[in-house]
């Protein structure tokens, strides 16, 4: 489903140069579950970026269900993220102003989902979420947990086939991040590739691949 070829990239801040990803080649299959781990700066976050077509390489290719991502415009770039990709951050990025049924319904909208299936779609992902009687509270009243189950509603519930995870249970307390990963590995049964960013190898050993990234490039591969 995913293929790099030789990514590169390279951030300069004054007169420094920093190489956060450094000819990458990595491989993720379909219904895959890879955890890409590494010490903080190794440029984890920058390769979910590249991947999540929320930034470009400097250089190398990227293919997803053999279509060369960078070669698109922006555009079709974004054309692409809407219908292939969803994502969890690990500090939710839920719209504090939207309820939590309006912050899982935004990417039905974007998609041109009509309003009677946006509702019956928006209720079912949070009955399956275990939020139902939360569908009209705001993020800010509610606990960790349940915010970050809000945000894997709203990266879902447009049935991408991939999903990118930065540090999913990053904000919370273990007996909340076993509540989520448990939520991942289920959508994984089911079908969903995902590719996840941790610290935690606690958190990794849920997925089925676990590769470590130093300096921007990617070792130690293990299954």
């Amino acid at each position: 489903m995913i293929i790099s070829k030789g990514l590169r990239k390279v951030f300069h801040h004054e007169d420094v140069e920093a190489i956060a990803l450094d000819h990458v080649d990595f491989y993720v299959g379909k219904g895959d579950f890879v955890a890409v781990m590494g010490p903080s700066g190794c440029g984890k976050t920058t390769l979910l970026n590249v991947l999540g077509l929320l930034d470009q390489p400097d250089e190398g290719e990227y293919f997803i269900d053999g279509l060369n991502a960078t070669l698109l415009n922006e555009k079709q770039r974004s054309d692409l993220r809407k219908d292939k990709i969803g994502f969890i951050f690990q500090n939710f990025n839920l719209i504090d102003e939207l309820t939590v049924f309006e912050n899982v319904e935004l990417p039905l909208i974007y998609q041109g989902v009509s309003t009677k299936a946006r509702k019956i779609r928006v209720f079912e992902m949070l009955d399956k979420m275990g939020i139902p009687a939360r569908k009209n509270y705001f993020p800010l009243q509610l606990s960790g947990g349940q915010q970050q189950r809000v945000a894997i509603a709203r990266a879902i519930i447009g049935d991408p086939p991939l999903l990118l995870a930065d540090e999913p249970t990053g904000a919370l307390d273990s007996a909340r991040g076993d509540e989520i990963m448990n939520i991942l590995s289920k959508l994984n049964d089911n079908g969903t590739t995902i590719v996840m960013v941790t610290h935690s190898q606690r958190d990794a050993e849920y997925s089925n691949r676990i590769v470590n990234l130093f300096d921007g490039n990617l070792r130690n591969e293990r299954r």
